[in-house]
């Protein structure tokens, strides 16, 4: 590796968190509102889960579209166009009167943000082919949810936007977005100029739809994993906690905020270390399995003691931060890397399915059993559904993690040790 491709990587690297961190920003900036939608617009608790819901409608058709289009033509390029889409949709969130126009930002900025996060992971993974994949990831999704810590906190440092009402937080929330359109633009510059210095892997093919069920076991596995951990982990930390802990704990806004930014500010610090700890001693279905246990452990704390709320928060940031640390880079080592966007956007296609459903399901047993201030046992409802979820990840995970030692050769870590053995074959 030279030493100009080995800066430009972690260069890359920065751009890229830095571009995705404006659109977590965004995606998390409901939660914050939420209880201002419901007081000042007279939003039912189904139409707050709806925005974050309708984010993912449009993803189950066309995510794997994405993913062949990037493979097609190239991240960098797939990522500025994404970033623009993204942008749209904030401002058209942000003007957000009628109800129908902020469903519909919602509805393009998540077109945009699930192709902009494919692109990006299929850029890092190319620019970082030589090892240390799981790392960088890993980095990237923690530098990435700086974005989403500080849309929990902006309760506090922004509370003169709130104190104004719902819209000024979208503007807010709109212009980080678009601040990461420079960052997109400075990445698609150094991939244009410095092409040859990151690895392209091989061409991609003539698309066969019975090419999305050729890949392996594990790789069902571990997409099967993902969608659970993210219709548990997002609906509840994204939609609907800050407006439950203001409820059920009966604390303010600002206090509501601070206590659920401690999920990505576990998962800030966590992440990268679980990274490093899978590139540099393996044992990716373990990981996983400690990750799926302390889920189910997180909701039985929040519910039956009294325990300060940052603990159960950051058990859920820790717990979380298995997805970039080990199921991404896993997915990368589990296909060709000709099919990676392919893969990738099969992935996001079937989680943003689980995401819709799982945020309308929550909304909707919140209105089912009148779950508000008035009315704590009312939460009982989605409490128990994501508990569920939680355990039904775990038991997924004891099966992968008992696959994993029976395998010669189709795993998780039989793979990395193919794509280790190739890479100092060609160095």
């Amino acid at each position: 590796m030279s030493i100009m491709q080995g800066k430009l990587k972690w260069i890359v690297l920065a751009l890229a968190a830095f571009t995705i961190m404006g659109s977590y920003y965004t995606y998390d900036s409901i939660a914050p509102i939420a209880n201002l939608l419901r007081q000042q617009r007279g939003f039912s608790q189904q139409q707050i889960g709806s925005l974050n819901a309708v984010f993912s409608l449009p993803n189950i058709p066309l995510a794997i579209v994405g993913g062949i289009l990037i493979d097609r033509i190239g991240a960098a390029r797939a990522a500025l166009a994404a970033t623009a889409l993204c942008t749209v949709g904030a401002a058209l969130t942000a003007i957000g009167d009628p109800y129908g126009l902020m469903v519909i930002g919602r509805l393009l900025f998540g077109l945009g943000n699930e192709t902009l996060c494919i692109a990006l992971l299929v850029g890092i993974s190319q620019w970082f082919h030589a090892g240390g994949a799981a790392l960088a990831i890993a980095i990237f999704f923690s530098l990435a949810r700086v974005g989403s810590y500080a849309a929990d906190t902006s309760t506090q440092w922004a509370a003169s936007a709130y104190a104004m009402g719902w819209q000024p937080p979208l503007w807010l929330a709109a212009a980080f977005t678009a601040s990461g359109l420079v960052t997109a633009f400075a990445c698609y510059v150094i991939d244009r100029r410095h092409a040859d210095l990151r690895g392209a892997g091989q061409p991609a093919e003539r698309f066969d739809p019975r090419s999305l069920v050729g890949f392996g076991r594990s790789f069902w596995l571990i997409l099967w994993l993902n969608v659970l951990f993210a219709s548990v982990f997002f609906p509840f930390r994204s939609t609907f906690s800050i407006q439950y802990f203001q409820d059920a704990k009966g604390i303010t806004l600002a206090q509501a905020g601070i206590a659920n930014s401690w999920v990505f500010f576990a998962a800030i610090f966590a992440t990268p270390i679980v990274g490093l700890i899978a590139d540099r001693f393996g044992k990716r279905a373990s990981l996983l399995a400690v990750g799926a246990a302390l889920m189910p452990l997180t909701f039985l704390i929040l519910v039956t003691t009294d325990w300060p709320l940052w603990v159960s928060t950051a058990l859920m940031g820790v717990s979380f931060s298995v997805i970039p640390a080990v199921i991404w880079p896993a997915t990368a080592m589990l296909v060709e890397r000709r099919r990676i966007g392919t893969a990738f956007g099969l992935v996001n296609m079937l989680q943003s399915l689980g995401l819709a459903l799982s945020n309308y399901a929550a909304g909707w047993l919140n209105d089912r059993f009148k779950a508000g201030p008035l009315n704590v046992g009312g939460y009982d409802g989605m409490l128990s559904f994501f508990a569920i979820l939680s355990c039904v990840a775990f038991v997924s995970t004891v099966v992968l993690l008992l696959r994993e030692r029976r395998s010669e050769g189709g795993g998780i870590e039989a793979r990395a040790g193919h794509a280790l053995d190739a890479t100092k074959l060609r160095h």
